[in-house]
């Protein structure tokens, strides 16, 4: 999944993003409010630096997601969002071919 790569490469940045107090709550807070005003549902996480938790959380009917960035602290801070989310699983290339 594309998505999975991006949120695991924005874990390099989540650090000083979570220390300057963006829009930031609890994360159930946070789930809550990306489920009930978006439709949105987690479509991968994956372990950023500092133990900090990165998600991505999208809606199959609306398209619109957002990246979220949990610290070991249980805040949760919006890091992006957007329209347009596609799910995708692309191939890996075939090893000796240019991309």
């Amino acid at each position: 999944m594309k998505r999975y790569g991006l949120a695991l490469m924005l874990a390099s940045f989540a650090a000083p993003v979570l220390a300057q107090g963006t829009a930031c709550a609890p994360r159930d807070v946070v789930v809550k409010r990306l489920a009930e005003a978006y439709g949105e549902t987690r479509k991968s996480m994956g372990l950023g630096a500092q133990g900090a938790v990165v998600e991505v959380f999208a809606s199959e009917t609306s398209g619109s997601w957002t990246i979220t960035v949990t610290g070991t602290n249980g805040v949760t801070c919006l890091i992006a969002a957007g329209q347009a989310f596609e799910d995708v699983a692309d191939a890996l290339p075939v090893p000796g071919n240019d991309a």
